[in-house]
């Protein structure tokens, strides 16, 4: 029996460019089953798939997800800064500004 095929995205962003990789899996193939598939790892052998995290459509899942319908893998890069200390900095910066 011939399972059916599913045409899927794995994209994986940088500062400067990103790789956006299409490819037909089967399925119920898993999230990690298909970007290791894709080759993307050969072409961005930074990318740990036990550090960096994966998602559909900006939302994060884990690397056993089965993937049902077309969809677009994403690898999502570590954060370099805690967004919640970037916002305090800028408010601090700010609240010594309005007191000039």
């Amino acid at each position: 029996m011939v399972s059916e095929q599913i045409q899927i995205e794995v994209v994986y962003a940088l500062p400067m460019n990103q790789t956006a990789l299409t490819l037909k899996v089967s399925v119920g193939t898993s999230v990690e089953e298909a970007i290791r598939e894709s080759g993307i790892l050969a072409r961005h052998p930074e990318i740990n798939l036990e550090t960096n995290k994966v998602g559909l459509f900006g939302h994060t899942v884990a690397l056993n997800t089965r993937l049902e319908r077309a969809t677009r893998i994403e690898i999502y890069r570590p954060l370099i800064a805690d967004p919640k200390e970037i916002r305090r900095q800028r408010a601090e910066k700010a609240k010594l500004q309005s007191v000039k």
